[in-house]
């Protein structure tokens, strides 16, 4: 992202779950009350002018991945409160409004992002007047000149007690170095802790068709200042992970069968690039 200016990639993970509200067929994979709301009178007439370019076949499949991240995630954010989790943290939260659907009692959100994408989100929160929930705390972090840890400890995140973090839409713009100091300070949680996280599988790992569709993405992503820089195979993040137990690691078979069977419509995910995985310790 580039310095001071929100993210547009998270811009365009919101116009694709208001989308899935508004054009896909019922039951929504997804259902989110407040993705159409968020966007308001500034964005979401380019979400209308964009129909058609989203019933597209790559587009399509692009929103089923998203909509199937956020379920999971939420599934499991479900399965770990049942389990006496009561902190959340959403890394890289872009537009997410789960803190505004937040059903539980007594779970406390996280939402941490770096400051201009935070600032433009609650911009746009008090433009469509959405309230802010008092168990929602924002989190700005520069990751240029300020530690996770410690932005999260002052913002009141309790360390000695089992947290479940959606890591979701960030992995492939980070660097090595910075995916492996979040994931060490996950993993130096409580038993009970949890994450989920998206990645993509490298280029050589792709057949052909897939490798143009990402090679025109990173083109788009780059343009906009957020290059993809970093992918695993499967095995690789199983490597990645040691030390996490639980561990499911979802592609297109698994997502579509779980998620986009008997629909009416053409929703479901296509290729083999995108996968979601969770973890526990």
């Amino acid at each position: 992202m580039q310095e001071a200016r929100p993210s547009r990639t998270a811009l365009r993970v919101a116009m694709r779950r208001a989308a899935h509200q508004i054009f896909d067929a019922q039951p929504l994979v997804f259902d989110d009350p407040i993705a159409v709301p968020i966007l308001g009178k500034e964005y979401l007439p380019e979400v209308e002018r964009t129909r058609f370019k989203l019933a597209k076949p790559h587009s399509v499949a692009l929103r089923a991945f998203l909509v199937a991240r956020s379920r999971y995630a939420e599934e499991l954010l479900a399965s770990a409160v049942a389990r006496g989790v009561t902190q959340y943290v959403l890394l890289g939260a872009g537009l997410d409004t789960f803190a505004h659907r937040n059903s539980f009692s007594g779970l406390h959100v996280f939402e941490v992002d770096h400051p201009a994408t935070q600032q433009w989100k609650r911009d746009l929160l008090a433009a469509n007047n959405i309230a802010i929930p008092e168990s929602l705390t924002y989190v700005p972090v520069d990751f240029e000149h300020q530690l996770l840890a410690t932005q999260l400890a002052e913002a009141g995140l309790d360390a000695s007690k089992p947290a479940f973090f959606a890591w979701l839409g960030v992995v492939p713009y980070l660097t090595i170095e910075a995916f492996r100091s979040t994931l060490a300070y996950i993993a130096d949680h409580p038993a009970g802790s949890g994450v989920v996280m998206d990645y993509g599988q490298p280029r050589e790992a792709l057949p052909l068709l897939e490798r143009m569709a990402r090679d025109s993405m990173s083109s788009r992503v780059a343009s906009a200042g957020e290059p993809f820089q970093l992918f695993f195979t499967p095995n690789d993040m199983a490597s990645e992970l040691r030390g996490f137990h639980d561990i499911e690691d979802l592609g297109t078979a698994e997502l579509n069968e779980r998620y986009f069977s008997n629909r009416s419509d053409n929703l479901r995910m296509m290729g083999a690039g995108g996968r979601i995985v969770s973890a526990w310790l």
